[in-house]
């Protein structure tokens, strides 16, 4: 056991935590997110099919935010005679007379409101994803800052530019009239009716992580607070971060092994952190049709990575993709296109174990690591034995494992009542294949292909 006992001993206070806290997402957040399908160049048609798609297929199923992702207000140039996008990034953003972001008129002519209250009307809750800062147009402008004296110059700092996106300055936190400026932008939203916000390029800006947390908790509206990206996330920052209810805690995830990879980095790095209310993220979920407004015929490279596809992993990886987000406890953000979605792809993410894993909040923590195969475990915290497992195969062959009472009995270590002489029977459920098995006094074997996994719930019979 590498490390098992100084890992259950500090994670357990955490855990024991996740039993009591109350408060805005009490549970890792469930949904939707239009990226990975649609880049930063979503359009209302598309929107709306994706909400309807979303309210039949996802939420009889507990997920419930619709996230418009990047750039929703950006007044693109498009490809002579189509919807799809000439340049990467829109030249011309559409704002306010105080500088704040308004729907683009092309692909939002009715603007937002329409699909928020379609949202609503169907019980879903909208999301949009926003950038740190102050758009350069209204600095250029030197526009007025809502509900103050000051204007866009006396707040925006020139020198803070997110290396992908130049459509915004940083803003000063230093300067009068900058908190205020964050007040007004978020209150507008709320205005709207939106229910949650992904706010980017701000992981590595605390002051304004803490600027924007408190322009949303004082906006009026309940609202879930997602900070991205994830590849600058320092654990001394965790105190800002707590600020928001989700941190995304890697870079981009995409369809391929490499992120696969970077999860299981990731995961190591914040095992046991999750607690109510805040949720370490590892990133959307790209199943099914990806880069839909991504066509090679143009050869126009745009935001995300590749072309239209239907996503690139095998079942095996997919497997392991969501299994790693179960145990984790991490949000999920589905990101294929919903309409063509694949039933493969729909099992996987309304699968009832799964997300019952999920759901129960408790980040696992890695208590075997040997020959390429890592155990990841959570657990129920009740006097009766119970929760999940992942034996996660990461070597290029198939691997076989053995399960027996004595290596489940390791989840008595996190309760000193459980630490007793167990003569109890188990069951293990073998989730995605679908099979139940009971141990006595034996062991079951299982093989498990090169890259894949086998996700178990199991649970002390009590006699």
């Amino acid at each position: 056991m590498k490390n098992i006992l100084f890992l259950i001993l500090w994670a357990t206070p955490l855990l024991a935590f996740t039993q009591n806290a109350k408060g805005l997402a009490n549970k890792p957040p469930l949904g939707w997110n239009s990226y990975d399908s649609y880049g930063v160049y979503l359009h209302e048609k598309a929107a709306f099919e994706n909400l309807e798609a979303f309210a039949q297929k996802l939420k009889p199923f507990g997920y419930e935010y619709f996230v418009i992702d990047g750039m929703w207000y950006g007044e693109y140039k498009l490809v002579p005679g189509t919807i799809y996008p000439a340049e990467r990034e829109a030249t011309v953003i559409n704002i306010d007379s105080f500088g704040r972001v308004e729907p683009g008129s092309f692909y939002f002519p009715n603007g937002l409101k329409p699909l928020i209250n379609k949202a609503h009307e169907l019980g879903i809750k909208f999301g949009l994803h926003m950038m740190r800062g102050i758009p350069r147009q209204a600095v250029k402008k030197n526009l007025p800052v809502y509900g103050t004296e000051f204007r866009a110059k006396d707040i925006a700092d020139t020198t803070s530019i997110c290396s992908w996106n130049s459509q915004f300055y940083g803003v000063d936190m230093n300067k009068p009239g900058a908190q205020e400026y964050y007040n007004g932008l978020y209150k507008k939203l709320a205005d709207w009716g939106v229910d949650f916000i992904k706010v980017d390029d701000v992981v590595p800006f605390p002051k304004e992580v803490v600027a924007i947390g408190k322009a949303i908790k004082n906006c009026g509206r309940e609202i879930v607070y997602s900070l991205s990206p994830g590849d600058n996330t320092n654990l001394k920052d965790l105190p800002y971060y707590k600020q928001a209810q989700m941190l995304r805690i890697t870079g981009d995830i995409w369809d391929n092994q490499s992120s696969i990879d970077r999860s299981f980095d990731a995961w190591k790095i914040w095992q046991g952190m999750a607690t109510p209310g805040f949720w370490p993220d590892l990133d959307m979920v790209p199943f099914g049709k990806l880069q839909l407004m991504h066509l090679e015929k143009y050869g126009i490279r745009l935001s995300g990575r590749g072309f239209m596809r239907t996503s690139e992993f095998t079942q095996e990886q997919m497997r392991t993709f969501i299994t790693q987000r179960a145990l984790a406890a991490s949000p999920v953000m589905i990101s294929g296109d919903l309409p063509t979605i694949d039933d493969y792809s729909l099992a996987l993410i309304t699968n009832k174990d799964m997300l019952e894993c999920n759901q129960n909040g408790n980040s696992s923590i890695l208590v075997k690591e040997e020959n390429g195969m890592e155990l990841w475990l959570t657990y129920l915290p009740e006097k009766q034995i119970k929760g999940w497992a992942g034996y996660f195969n990461r070597t290029q062959k198939n691997i076989s494992v053995t399960i027996s009472k004595k290596e489940l009995k390791l989840v008595s270590s996190y309760n000193s009542e459980l630490e007793k002489e167990y003569t109890n029977d188990f069951t293990i459920k073998d989730i995605w294949n679908n099979k139940e098995y009971r141990i006595s006094d034996g062991q079951l074997t299982f093989t498990i292909a090169s890259g894949d996994v086998l996700f178990i719930r199991f649970e002390e019979v009590l006699h």
